[in-house]
């Protein structure tokens, strides 16, 4: 934050140009090349039941096949998505060609299907970048399968799922006492739940703007206006869809889904759906504080007029005395009289204060 709690946009960044491309360039292409290489994958892989968890970080793809066969929930959870790692989980766990396709996808809007053995959901992870006052969003793919949750993310270095860790790593807790759907619930909450989070920030760049606009009605601030509008669109654009993910879950009769978990996705539709109404209503907030500046601007405007305009009223009676004294006739008898100029003076100021005062009166200005 800078000086009186501005927004801070880099000088370097042109926010329009930026925003444009991010927000044109929709590409869910699922070639090889339409994502960027990766130079590492990690694995991690939580087992557990009731009575005992195992956690497990793995490097090679290949040792998280052994979990397969096991009765025990797993949350085998990716780390950086790489097409030859991606193929390999996939043909080991029985997950759809199709599907495989959507998590090397990038740019995807969030979707659920229900194909083979599998129920997958593919939906964004929203981060606000405090340094740079923008929405950053990561897509995650959740494929849920018997007895296992297999998570795929870009960027090892976050994501919200520490509260789950911790929750798994406890005893007792309500996720180690039920089965793979509510795992998968679990982790679709958590993202959801963040939403909030990142609404909170833009809320209170909204308070900022809110007061910045009265004391500050200039191209900067209505620059930080439209920054803030495009990153509430990219904000909203992303987690619309999230409604249709979770009332695909609530609809779905798959074998997978408990019925006793359908409470649960019915929860996350009702934060999915109080997500989005407060997005419009901020997005709408936004829209009102562009009025509010215009408004000042025409305020800033109408004073300046007014101003100049009281100021030549003032000044008009004065000029016409004066045009009237500059003629070139001989014959002005006001002209021969030794105390005529300071008359004239005396005259003009009379008038000027007269007119003063009947302004003031009237509370013009």
């Amino acid at each position: 934050m800078g000086k009186h709690g501005l927004i801070p946009i880099p000088d370097a960044i042109n926010p329009f140009k930026v925003r444009k491309q991010r927000l044109m360039n929709f590409n869910p292409v699922t070639a090889s090349t339409s994502r960027k290489k990766v130079e590492k994958v990690k694995i991690t892989v939580f087992e557990f039941d009731a009575h005992s968890i195992r956690e497990e970080v793995m490097d090679s793809v290949s040792d998280c096949f052994k979990f397969r066969e096991t009765k025990t929930i797993k949350w085998i959870n990716v780390d950086g998505v790489r097409r030859e790692e991606v193929e390999k989980i996939c043909e080991h766990f029985h997950i759809h060609y199709l599907l495989m396709e959507d998590i090397m996808s990038e740019g995807q809007r969030a979707k659920m299907d229900e194909i083979g053995e599998s129920v997958f959901c593919l939906l964004p992870m929203m981060y606000f970048m405090a340094e740079s006052s923008t929405v950053d969003q990561e897509q995650v793919s959740l494929v849920l399968a018997k007895n296992v949750v297999i998570s795929f993310q870009d960027d090892p270095d976050r994501d919200v799922f520490n509260p789950i860790r911790e929750r798994l790593r406890t005893g007792g807790t309500k996720i180690r006492n039920s089965g793979a759907d509510y795992l998968l619930y679990a982790l679709l909450d958590i993202i959801v739940d963040n939403y909030f989070m990142v609404m909170d920030s833009l809320g209170e760049r909204i308070e900022v703007l809110e007061e910045i606009i009265p004391r500050q009605p200039n191209n900067r601030t209505l620059a930080r206006i439209n920054f803030l509008r495009k990153e509430m669109l990219v904000f909203k654009r992303g987690i619309t869809p999230v409604r249709e993910v979770m009332n695909g879950l609530m609809k779905s009769e798959n074998d997978l889904l408990q019925e006793t978990t359908v409470k649960y996705f019915k929860d996350v539709y009702d934060h999915i759906v109080q997500a989005v109404d407060l997005s419009e209503s901020y997005r709408e907030l936004v829209m009102n504080l562009q009025e509010l500046y215009h408004a000042q601007m025409n305020q800033k405007l109408n004073e300046v007029m007014k101003v100049l305009a009281v100021v030549t009223t003032l000044l008009a009676p004065l000029t016409v005395i004066t045009g009237i004294y500059g003629m070139n006739f001989d014959v002005m008898p006001e002209l021969r009289s030794p105390y005529g100029y300071f008359i004239v003076l005396a005259v003009m100021l009379f008038i000027f204060v007269s007119m003063l005062m009947i302004f003031r009166k009237r509370g013009w200005f």
